[in-house]
């Protein structure tokens, strides 16, 4: 199964919070652009403009966060996963990470919005090595350097938000 076909657990909150971002960039966000874009044509030669250039670049990265955004909520979730001790999207972990305690969300950092809480996406090699199992399981996954990381999933809960 593809982290796309998966729905992406998001809190009512997070959600909202998503939706109302989307809609601002959407709309007033490109036309701020668009009016900076222009603005800056006016100014002449193109090639040595600083300001457009950099309007332009700012063009792209919003772009890039609409599509980005829309992707999200394609495939969403409202509300929290089932609380059937299975690691997945929208869950906090406790596990021991190579003999050392760790508790964090599985997911990405729009659904944990302003907590205070360590997040793992589930593409990670640590978020992949544990995505799908359930409490009790001991698995590994290899680190950036190679080397193999045990892993002793503890407790998987849904987030609260």
């Amino acid at each position: 199964m593809t982290e796309t076909s998966q729905p992406t657990w998001l809190t009512q909150e997070a959600h909202d919070r998503l939706k109302t971002e989307l809609a601002r960039l959407e709309g007033e966000g490109r036309a701020e652009i668009t009016a900076r874009i222009a603005a800056a044509r006016d100014e002449g030669d193109l090639k040595e403009n600083g300001g457009y250039h950099a309007a332009r670049e700012e063009q792209a990265k919003q772009e890039a966060r609409i599509r980005e955004l829309k992707q999200k909520l394609r495939n969403v979730q409202i509300g929290t996963p089932p609380d059937d001790g299975v690691v997945e999207p929208g869950m906090v972990v406790t596990a021991l990470v190579a003999g050392d305690e760790m508790v964090f969300l599985l997911g990405s950092r729009e659904i944990a919005g302003s907590a205070d809480i360590e997040v793992f996406s589930p593409t990670s090699p640590l978020g992949a090595a544990i995505n799908g199992r359930t409490v009790g399981d001991t698995v590994a996954y290899a680190a950036p350097n190679g080397r193999e990381i045990a892993v002793e999933i503890k407790a998987a809960t849904p987030f609260a938000g």
